[in-house]
C-alpha cells in the first residue's frame, strides 16, 4: 500500500535506493578528465517506509519520539487549511492513533532515515577515494519536510513549517563552515552553484546565490524564503516569523520566537497586523497557471473562485 510501513525487504542491496546509490558510486569510480554533475535522487523517507531490520534495530520502539500536538491545535486554523489536503490519501492523525500505530509509524520514519544516511555516507565515501573530493562541490537537499503528527497530520501537503522546512546542505570549495539561520529557498540552489562554479549565471532566475552565506552565514538576506501551493495559496518565512495566506484570502501568523512549533495563530491580532502587511508584500501577485494536466497528479489540482473551491474542476465543500 503507498501509505504502509515496516521492515521491507531483507537486505539494503534489495531496495531501490541502494541501487541509486552504487549507480552513483560506479559513476565515481570512472576517471573524469572534464568536469562532472551527478544528480542522486534518493526516494526514502517517503511512503511507503519500507527499510530493512537492521535500520529499525537502531531504536527503542517504546520510546520513538511522538510530537506534541495539543488538543485545541487546529481551532483556531481557517477552514481553507483543510483544503491543501482534499484528495489526498495520506494517513491522518486519528486513525493511526486509534489502531495504536502512531509509535510504530514513527519508528518506520527514523528507520528510513537511517538507512537513506547510509547510502549518502556510501556515496561521500566514494566521492573520497575517487580523488575528487578537494574539488567537488556536494549539495544534499530535500524536496519537502514531513509531518509526524503534527496538526494531527502525516507527510507534506501543507504550508506549516513541518512540510517546508527542509535539509540544505553545501560542503566543498569555496563553501565555509557553519549554519546560517537565514530562511533561504531551492530555487537558490542554481545561481549558487553557478557563481561557486565560476559559471555565467542566466537573467531572470527567481532564486538568488547563497555565496554570501555559505562564506559567512551570518551575512545579511534581504527576501524571505516563500512556498507555494496549490493555486493562490502561500507561505512567507523570516527568521522570526511564517505568515501564510490561503487562495480565499484567510492567514494564518506564527511567532517562531515565542511559537516554533506553530500553536497558536496571531492572524487575527490586530497588533501584529503591520507584520502580516510587510509579509504579505512578497506574496506573489500574478502567480504562474497550474501546468496543464496537473488535475491528474496525485492530489489533484485545487484552485478557489468566486467564493467556492474546486477540485479538478468540480466544486468541494470545505465545512464550517
Amino acid at each position: 500500500m503507498r501509505q504502509d510501513f515496516g521492515q521491507f525487504p531483507d537486505r539494503d542491496d534489495q531496495t531501490d535506493d541502494f541501487k541509486v546509490a552504487s549507480s552513483a558510486i560506479e559513476c565515481l569510480g570512472r576517471p573524469h578528465t572534464k568536469p562532472f554533475f551527478i544528480a542522486v535522487g534518493l526516494r526514502r523517507p517517503h511512503y511507503p517506509l519500507y527499510a530493512p531490520q537492521q535500520w529499525f534495530s537502531l531504536y527503542d520502539p517504546q520510546n520513538v519520539w511522538l510530537p506534541e500536538v495539543p488538543a485545541t491545535d487546529r481551532d483556531d486554523l481557517p477552514r481553507f487549511a483543510r483544503a491543501l489536503r482534499l484528495g489526498n490519501t495520506e494517513p491522518t492523525l486519528g486513525p493511526i492513533v486509534n489502531a495504536g500505530l502512531w509509535r510504530s509509524h514513527n519508528h518506520a520514519y527514523l528507520a528510513c532515515v537511517s538507512f537513506v544516511d547510509n547510502q549518502i555516507g556510501r556515496i561521500l565515501d566514494a566521492l573520497e577515494q575517487s580523488g575528487e573530493a578537494h574539488r567537488t562541490v556536494i549539495v544534499l537537499a530535500s524536496d519537502h519536510g514531513f509531518h509526524l503528527g503534527e496538526k494531527e497530520l502525516f507527510a507534506k501537503r501543507t504550508l506549516w513549517e513541518r512540510a517546508t522546512h527542509v535539509p540544505l546542505i553545501f560542503a566543498g570549495p569555496g563553501v565555509g563552515r557553519g549554519t546560517s539561520k537565514r530562511p533561504v529557498e531551492l530555487l537558490d540552489i542554481y545561481p549558487t552553484l553557478t557563481e561557486i562554479c565560476g559559471l555565467p549565471t542566466p537573467p531572470g532566475l527567481e532564486g538568488e546565490s547563497l555565496g554570501a552565506l555559505l562564506r559567512d552565514p551570518s551575512a545579511a538576506r534581504t527576501r524571505p524564503a516563500i512556498t507555494g501551493q496549490m493555486q493562490g495559496s502561500f507561505a512567507v518565512r523570516t527568521e522570526d516569523w511564517r505568515y501564510i495566506r490561503y487562495a480565499d484570502g484567510s492567514e494564518e501568523l506564527y511567532d517562531h520566537r515565542e511559537d516554533p512549533q506553530e500553536f497558536l495563530n496571531l492572524a487575527a491580532d490586530q497588533r501584529w497586523t503591520s507584520v502580516k502587511t510587510e509579509l504579505g508584500s512578497w506574496i506573489p501577485k500574478h502567480p504562474a497557471d497550474p501546468v496543464p494536466g496537473s488535475e491528474k497528479t496525485a492530489g489533484g489540482y485545487l484552485e478557489y473562485r468566486n467564493g467556492a473551491a474546486f477540485l479538478n474542476g468540480r466544486t468541494v465543500d470545505l465545512g464550517p
